[in-house]
């Protein structure tokens, strides 16, 4: 056993009984203060279906600790539901609660000096705030992912959180009658577990299995099916063996690790919150990744699987395919994956995948094979140009038409734009900019799910454009460009648009422009005032204080002193 244990300060001297009598009270006995303490790190709720299936794995993950020779300590993390509070003021909470999560596992962690951290999460910012956390306390660490839900079904087809809200779009669009609206929000989502797409949640939970955090095949599985339940017991016990073996976050989340969540969530065409959330875990690691070399990547990674929002297939499908070992096998043999990078089990990449077929397997068309992709390159792509300097972010896969100039209509928040695309105020050519809803804007940086499932809805979404320096939800699609940098709040071009003002969004070109002259630019910065802030107190008032630029990772502990 390690003599690095950090719980072993319990058994130094006499000074130290007091914290022996206390962890006896909490079931430690003689011979349980010689073994690691493992801190599990629960993020059990009904607040949403993402998380309400949590606790039981995390009972179980305790039960492997302790078979593992462990001594495991249970504590609650928190949760906001994003797609609840979608659409609404409540939505701005989302992204804070991220640093939220990270902030909670690393305090009791570091405060009760524990030995190596289990974290179980399902909802979108509990994966990256978990992951913070360990880069932060960098002790051995593990991911279990809650799992994904099982589509809804109505009609014959398969739905997800998504089609409820594109369903209002058509309602609102005359498409479908109130039944049909009912019938779809009614079924959308049967039990237990995060948007069954490749939303946001099970994109991250992909990218943390690609990076060696998760063990293989976890983050695919269906959250009510019993192998969830097997996979975080022997996490747990994996985890343990970490901790003897003192593999560090430090020595898994290298470059190679983030080269190759990258170049999965290309591969299966995930979320655009993937660039923000890893972005801040490498700051936080101290890697250096900037948004450019998600760019770079796109131009090499193909996107392989056929998954919704803009494809077919749910999480569970892909699951059934191979899951992400079989997407990391193709991406390996084609000199796309770092196969040397370290995972927590102490194995390489290349051992994990070693007996994984080099081929997806015959009959089925979720994973596409290396000579048949979906595109040819990957679909989250950087965009420049005097909207955004420091860059944006857009998901060009399903888009028809790349390339949009058309008029500006300019909304100061997310409820305004709304509002018009539902009353048909939103004409074909349009570019909709929704501005002042960035991290220090917002504050929060609200996914802007509503308004553009609502344009999808309505039948809009080849022919509107719209940007924002908010963000979007892992569910939407269409000529979206978001994660404008810098944002309206400090004085980017996006707080210079006037309603008519021609925008420019070339998806072929990667670029982003208003097209306005510089003198006038010049004119109207000199006439700009920054607004005041939203919130003055409380967590969202600190948040705007702290927080960066989204293309730095929207992080709040950068340079605080």
């Amino acid at each position: 056993m390690s003599d690095n244990f950090r719980s072993r300060v319990v058994t130094q001297g006499t000074q130290r009984t007091p914290n022996r009598a206390m962890l006896r009270a909490v079931g430690f006995g003689d011979s349980d203060f010689s073994k690691p303490i493992v801190g599990i790190a629960n993020g059990y709720s009904t607040i949403t279906p993402c998380n309400m299936g949590i606790n039981e794995l995390a009972k179980c993950a305790e039960a492997g600790a302790r078979n593992a020779g462990a001594m495991p300590q249970m504590f609650g993390t928190i949760t906001i539901s994003d797609g609840i509070s979608m659409g609404t003021e409540g939505m701005k909470y989302s992204l804070v609660s991220r640093e939220v999560i990270a902030d909670s596992i690393e305090t009791v962690c570091n405060g009760q000096s524990m030995d190596g951290v289990l974290a179980i999460g399902g909802c979108d910012k509990n994966m990256p705030g978990a992951m913070i956390a360990m880069a932060r306390m960098n002790i051995p660490a593990i991911f279990v992912y809650g799992g994904t839900i099982k589509p809804g079904r109505y009609d014959g087809r398969d739905l997800t959180v998504v089609s409820a809200f594109e369903a209002v779009g058509q309602y609102s669009a005359g498409k479908i009658d109130e039944a049909e609206l009912m019938a779809i929000e009614r079924n959308a989502c049967p039990g237990a577990g995060s948007c069954g797409g490749m939303f946001t949640a099970n994109t991250m939970s992909s990218a943390f299995e690609a990076m060696g955090m998760s063990l293989p095949y976890s983050s695919t599985m269906a959250a009510e099916d019993p192998e969830k339940a097997e996979s975080a017991e022997k996490s747990a016990a994996v985890l343990v063996e970490a901790i003897h073996k003192q593999i560090l976050p430090s020595q898994i989340l290298t470059r190679k690790a983030f080269e190759n969540a990258i170049s999965v969530i290309m591969a299966v065409g995930g979320s655009t919150n993937a660039v923000l959330h890893l972005l801040a875990i490498a700051r936080t690691i101290g890697v250096e990744l900037s948004i450019d070399d998600f760019e770079t990547i796109r131009h090499r990674v193909p996107v392989l699987c056929d998954l919704k929002p803009s494809g077919r297939y749910v999480t569970t499908n892909l699951h059934q395919a191979g899951g992400i070992p079989q997407v990391m096998k193709i991406l390996l043999v084609h000199d796309l994956l770092h196969g040397d990078a370290l995972t927590i089990s102490g194995q390489t990449i290349a051992e994990v995948l070693a007996d994984v077929p080099n081929e997806p397997p015959k009959g089925q068309d979720v994973i596409r094979s290396w000579d048949n992709p979906v595109y040819r390159e990957g679909h989250l792509a950087v965009l420049k140009g005097n909207l955004a300097t420091e860059g944006a972010v857009a998901k060009i896969s399903g888009v028809k038409n790349p390339k949009i100039t058309g008029p500006a209509r300019v909304f100061e928040s997310e409820e305004e734009c709304l509002d018009a695309i539902l009353a048909g105020k939103i004409n074909p050519g349009d570019v909709i900019v929704i501005r002042y809803e960035g991290p220090k804007g917002g504050p929060g940086m609200r996914e802007m799910l509503a308004p553009t499932s609502a344009i999808i809805g309505a039948g809009l979404g080849d022919s509107v454009g719209l940007i924002t320096d908010g963000r979007f939800s892992g569910g939407t699609y269409g000529m979206v460009v978001g994660h404008v940098a810098p944002e309206a709040a400090v004085g980017g071009t996006i707080a210079l648009v006037e309603e008519g003002d021609s925008i420019t969004i070339d998806a072929e070109q990667k670029l982003l422009q208003l097209n306005v002259p510089e003198e006038e630019l010049i004119r109207r910065r000199a006439n700009w005032q920054p607004p005041k802030p939203r919130y003055t107190k409380g967590i969202l008032g600190k948040y705007a204080k702290l927080v960066s630029s989204s293309s730095l990772g929207a992080v709040t502990d950068m340079d605080l002193f």
